[in-house]
């Protein structure tokens, strides 16, 4: 059934996709399995858009797809705890409107038994810095999928900083072409290549 349900999204198949996210859950399957499946499909959309085989329209509808399933995926992810384990404020960085990985992040990230707070995309230095003093997370997540995406994050950073409330956070990054150099050069604490190590990484600093 993996294959079947990656492929149906990359057809772009809506219903179809979404009845064989439902039936894989009625059977049992692991959510974080058809997760899996379904980056795997978008990652294959994403590299026939830039060959120029699907348009923005494509995009945009396999994206949607992507959140119907996940909306019907997330009821089923047990929570690790009901203890909150310490609070999150994450983010796609100004100038940049994906959010998939992001998405993904905050999901597991709940499931975890992490409160998220989810600012969405496209989002200014300053919107993190309201969100930061509104709730007091314990970690602040930075996601870019551009390359444009350094120097919103390296601004978001330098406000934290500026505002006296860099120290009271630990700030993570990822995203594309995130790496650990990157995360660097913009003073992150930390750099996560997927979503699991996202996680893995925010128990550590909240534990």
């Amino acid at each position: 059934m993996s294959e079947e349900i990656t492929q149906s999204l990359v057809n772009l198949e809506e219903d179809k996709t979404l009845d064989l996210v439902k039936k894989a859950i009625n059977e049992g399957t692991d959510p974080i399995k058809l997760i899996d499946y379904l980056r795997e499909a978008m990652t294959i959309v994403g590299q026939k858009f830039a060959e120029k085989e699907y348009y923005l329209t494509d995009m945009v509808y396999a994206a949607e797809i992507f959140h119907l399933s996940m909306e019907i995926i997330e009821p089923h992810m047990q929570l690790a705890s009901t203890e909150v384990l310490g609070k999150v404020v994450i983010g796609t960085t100004q100038s940049d409107i994906h959010d998939i990985g992001k998405n993904i992040v905050a999901s597991l990230l709940k499931c975890a038994g992490f409160e998220v707070h989810d600012l969405g995309v496209d989002v200014p230095p300053d919107k993190f810095l309201e969100k930061i003093r509104e709730v007091n997370p314990d970690i602040v997540g930075l996601s870019g999928l551009l390359t444009t995406s350094f120097e919103p994050m390296l601004k978001t950073i330098e406000l934290l900083e500026k505002e006296g409330v860099r120290s009271s956070v630990r700030v993570m990054v990822g995203g594309g072409p995130v790496n650990e150099e990157w995360a660097q050069k913009v003073k992150a604490d930390a750099f996560a290549k997927d979503a699991v190590e996202c996680v893995n990484l925010a128990k550590k600093f909240c534990g």
